[in-house]
């Protein structure tokens, strides 16, 4: 399979095959495109083929392509580390952001979003797989950030997100996810009542569906090998 539209219909497949195997209703996963490196031309070839839910990663690249596409009704989810220097235009530009992992971000993405009628929707990313570079609250900490960002009126706390170390191992995928799941599970027993479990990108989200994902990232399995940066 080589175009844009067969590739997206083969993942929107094998996505509903797994919800319908876990006894999920079929609207309960959204796929969201990674489309970072990718040119506007590709992005707009994937909403025409019925995608609509695109992901960036790069504050002034996604900008460059939401001018381009502008026509379109797409639905703008930031995935990327957040510096503090871009969370106005993330803010302005865009409907989800899947990457808090502190308050201060928080709240600068609140106080940008509030000229808005519209609340941010945005998920915490956790860092389970406890790496010291990587970015996300540690797992202890996930409950006081997600009681602190509930409280900002501009911003609608939807759940968790993470990004699990790359490895071929199932069984440690499916411990990463489950943990996720379940401080999800643990924050809404303490009445916060959040939905969203952004977890699972191109070569893991077939476990991270089974393990409760809502929101899967993919990327290179719908537009194959990313591309540099310089080309975009």
């Amino acid at each position: 399979m080589d175009s844009i539209a067969e590739r997206l219909q083969a993942t929107q497949n094998k996505i509903s095959d797994l919800v319908t195997k876990a006894d999920r209703t079929s609207n309960e996963v959204r796929l969201v495109a990674v489309s970072k490196t990718q040119p506007a031309s590709i992005i707009r070839e994937a909403f025409m083929a019925g995608q609509s839910i695109f992901g960036e990663n790069y504050v002034q690249e996604a900008l460059n392509k939401q001018i381009e596409l502008i026509d379109l009704p797409i639905e703008w989810h930031f995935i990327g580390p957040i510096q503090s220097n871009k969370t106005h235009l993330i803010a302005k530009h865009f409907d989800w952001v899947h990457g808090i992992d502190r308050l201060k971000i928080a709240e600068r993405l609140d106080q940008a979003r509030s000229s808005s009628d519209r609340q941010l929707q945005v998920c915490l990313q956790v860092n389970t797989s406890n790496e010291p570079t990587k970015s996300g609250v540690l797992p202890d900490d996930v409950m006081e950030l997600a009681k602190a960002v509930a409280k900002l009126p501009h911003l609608k706390l939807r759940g968790l997100m993470t990004i699990p170390e790359p490895t071929s191992d199932e069984a440690l995928q499916r411990e990463r996810f489950r943990l996720l799941r379940n401080l999800l599970d643990e924050i809404n027993r303490n009445g916060l009542f959040l939905d969203t479990l952004s977890m699972g990108m191109s070569d893991d989200y077939v476990i991270a569906i089974e393990e409760g994902a809502t929101i899967v990232r993919i990327g290179s399995a719908i537009f194959g090998k990313r591309r540099p940066k310089s080309q975009v």
